[in-house]
């Protein structure tokens, strides 16, 4: 098949090389040959011999073919040549196609590699978004999980914050309201969605919201927490005591946010405040009482022993009476140290410098104190070891308070020997360091028991006799406090065994001798004196002074008995105890100024301790005394107002009238009039009804009083005051509305003093009196 192919593609070739001419020549003489050869060679094996003709017929008709041969041939060469040709463009066509197809194949293998690589990518990649997926499965899951618990926490701390009995409130930096817990919900009587939007104004009153928009200014401005307390009210009128603390809070880039807000009840701490309070001056008051009904009848002991002494007695009646003048005074200092006691737990111990003469202070002091060591058995001695000023500017009375206690001190714990007071003075240009030692040998007190010596109610434990534990244990920490305010101190040296030494220094300005010292004393005229007191036995010391300095007295007990008997053109002085059975001295002396025009002068008698006499010329008095009345006091004013020295009075201020009470119970505690014409109208029951209204009503007026109480809110305390007095009158209980209406009058004189009164009155007495009305009721 090769060599017809390489025959044929050699034909060809020729043909295309010779040209169709030359081919067909050549072509054509290869026919005849052909057919010559044919011819001869068929006709010998036929014939045996070969003649002209046969090769004539043989050229002839090689001849006669050789066209159509040629065209034949041509034609398939043609056609052929096409044929190669095109079968060359395929060729050529099929290499551009295989190397077009190798190229392709080429990229198709790098795209293969490369999608075998994206593939094994895609396949990583696959894998990796499924682990991501997983990831990201547990992410969603840890996220739900934490959303879960961090809801649950959310709840829980909501439960914990509305739990709470303190208010927590937050606010933005424009002040408006964003949140709040239910404590806040039930102090604003608003839900927090209500809430929410709204600013201070809106929820509070005015002069509450104007205090909170303050404080949440300051807040905003110095970016620091502020706690402040204030009173809140509730919607059903409750006053209550908070203590605010508002704290600023940012976002996370430092942007001001807001504030949040707590606010916490202590209106219970500040009842309990206003009940120490209270209590403090209930027992100040009562100190006071007891003070003056102990040294109404310790003044008529002092007095009259100081009169007795100055008779003639025998030796041993003045012994005795010594010793009942020196007992009652240093009973007298033991009331002054125990209302020193009570001002020193209130931080009112004051003082009250005057103008003494020292020289003479210090004899006092010498002669009594000698007087009651002789009484021990005891030596006293006083050593001025330099000059002493002769006058000095100090608190006379707490000084000899100080002296009184140290020097007593002393003798209690000596058993034998004696006390030594020491006095020395550094005079500079206008002032004295006076020192002063009370050195005794007694028992001594224990080194660890030094430093406690000066505490409040401290008493040091020591020998088997423990005589220390006699006494309050004030004096010493009074005392300390009162030479602390005279710019000095009290220290202590001792040893057990050997006695004691105290040593008091102060630091006084020297002071002028009065010109009442130097000039001669001058007689004072016999005056006509009016006197009202109520206890006998200061009646008696009185008189028996004023008598023998020359006067004559006229007595009344009770400030009626004084208003009966008075005749101011009669008397040139009146002395009015402060205290007496009916009324008081201020009262007497406040009618006698409306009453009389020309009045003699009024001068104020007290038991207490004399300190600020302004107090008693307010109240209508001309002057004041303490009682035991005293030589040098009397004479004073006396000299005072013959001179025409008196000080003008001032008036005091008219006292209520006190209502009257029935003996008839029902009568003092109900309107039987208007309840008599309420039954006749519409029977019992439906008054028993509005009794029942009433008795449900009456806790909660009772709450917001005690609320208004406590936070001193005057309009409060009206407001309330006012209904119940309203509620008892509608259902007759005339007492309480009595004591209401009293409570709504602020205008009322002590109206702020009497108030805790009248509320207690209330609140005790309100159901006793609803009591007393339903037996009333029954027997109807």
């Amino acid at each position: 098949m090769k060599p017809i192919k390489n025959l044929a593609q050699y034909y060809v070739d020729l043909l295309v090389k010779l040209g169709i001419l030359r081919f067909s020549i050549l072509l054509a003489l290869a026919l005849v040959a052909l057919a010559v050869v044919v011819q001869v060679g068929v006709t010998l094996v036929l014939t045996g011999h070969v003649d002209d003709i046969d090769i004539v017929r043989s050229v002839f008709f090689g001849l006669l073919i050789t066209p159509w041969a040629v065209y034949f041939l041509s034609v398939v060469v043609d056609q052929l040549e096409e044929s190669r040709q095109r079968l060359t463009k395929l060729v050529s066509k099929l290499k551009d196609m295989r190397s077009r197809d190798q190229e392709l194949n080429l990229q198709l293998q790098k795209n293969i590699s490369k999608l075998n690589q994206e593939i094994e990518e895609r396949i990583k990649a696959e894998e990796a978004r499924e682990e991501a997926m997983k990831d990201l499965e547990n992410e969603v899951y840890q996220r739900e999980r934490t959303q879960v618990e961090l809801a649950e926490r959310t709840a829980l701390l909501r439960s914990f914050i509305d739990a709470s009995p303190d208010l927590i409130y937050y606010r933005n930096a424009e002040g408006i309201f964003s949140g709040c817990n239910r404590a806040m919900e039930e102090l604003t009587g608003k839900k927090e969605n209500q809430l929410v939007g709204l600013t201070p104004w809106d929820v509070y009153s005015k002069e509450e919201a104007q205090q909170i928009v303050e404080t949440d200014q300051k807040v905003f401005t110095d970016n620091q927490t502020l706690t402040y307390e204030q009173w809140l009210h509730y919607p059903d009128g409750r006053k209550n005591y908070f203590e605010l603390r508002k704290v600023p809070f940012y976002s996370k880039d430092g942007r001001h946010l807001g504030l949040v807000g707590f606010g916490r009840d202590i209106t219970e701490r500040k009842r309990h405040e206003e009940s120490l309070e209270k209590a403090s001056r209930d027992k100040t008051t009562f100190i006071s009482t007891i003070s003056h009904e102990l040294r109404t009848p310790l003044n008529g002991i002092v007095g009259l022993s100081r009169m007795l002494l100055d008779t003639q007695l025998t030796e041993e009646q003045r012994h005795h009476m010594q010793t009942i003048n020196v007992s009652a005074i240093t009973l007298g200092n033991i009331f002054n140290d125990i209302i020193d006691m009570d001002k020193f737990d209130r931080r009112k111990l004051e003082l009250y410098p005057s103008v003494l003469n020292f020289e003479q202070f210090v004899s006092e002091i010498e002669s009594i104190a000698a007087l009651m060591a002789s009484q021990k058995g005891l030596r006293f001695d006083l050593e001025r070891l330099s000059d002493l000023p002769s006058v000095i500017e100090v608190d006379a009375t707490r000084l000899r308070q100080v002296l009184w206690n140290l020097i007593s001190n002393a003798m209690k714990f000596t058993k034998e020997g004696g006390v030594v007071m020491s006095v020395s003075a550094d005079v500079e240009e206008d002032v004295a360091n006076i020192t002063i030692e009370v050195e005794d040998s007694g028992i001594g007190i224990p080194e660890s028991e030094l430093s406690k010596i000066f505490a409040m109610y401290y008493q040091v434990k020591s020998g088997k006799d423990n005589l220390h534990a006699v006494g309050t244990g004030i004096g010493l920490s009074v005392s300390k406090q009162l030479i602390n305010l005279m710019d000095g101190d009290i220290t202590v040296v001792s040893e057990e065994g050997f006695g004691s030494t105290f040593t008091v220094t102060i630091r006084v300005p020297l002071a002028e001798v009065p010109e009442a010292e130097k000039s001669v004393p001058q007689k004072q005229p016999e005056l006509n004196i009016f006197m009202v007191e109520d206890i006998e036995l200061n009646i008696t010391v009185a008189r028996s002074l004023l008598e023998s300095m020359g006067h004559e007295v006229s007595v009344a007990m009770t400030g009626e008995e004084a208003i009966e008997m008075f005749d101011p053109e009669l008397y040139d002085l009146v002395f009015l105890d402060i205290q007496l059975p009916d009324m008081t001295g201020f009262d007497v002396a406040e009618f006698f100024r409306k009453t009389y025009k020309d009045l003699p002068p009024l001068v104020a008698l007290t038991a207490n301790v004399l300190k600020n006499k302004g107090e008693y010329l307010e109240k209508g008095m001309d002057a004041a005394i303490s009682k035991p009345l005293s030589v040098t006091d009397v004479q004073d004013v006396i000299t005072q107002f013959t001179q025409g020295e008196n000080s003008l009075p001032v008036q005091s201020a008219d006292k209520p009238t006190e209502v009257q009470e029935s003996n008839d119970i029902y009568s003092r505690l109900l309107d039987l009039d208007m309840l008599h014409s309420y039954v006749d109208i519409v029977g019992t029951k439906p008054v028993i009804e509005s009794i029942e209204m009433f008795e449900e009503m009456m806790p909660s007026y009772i709450n917001v009083l005690d609320s208004n109480m406590v936070a001193k809110h005057q309009d409060g305390i009206v407001s309330e005051a006012h209904k119940i007095k309203g509620a008892a009158g509608s259902v007759g209980l005339k007492h309480i509305q009595s004591v209401a209406q009293k409570a709504q009058s602020p205008d009322l004189p002590a109206w702020w003093e009497n108030i805790d009164d009248w509320v207690e009155e209330i609140k005790n007495e309100y159901q006793h009196d609803i009591k007393v009305l339903k037996e009333w009721l029954a027997q109807r």
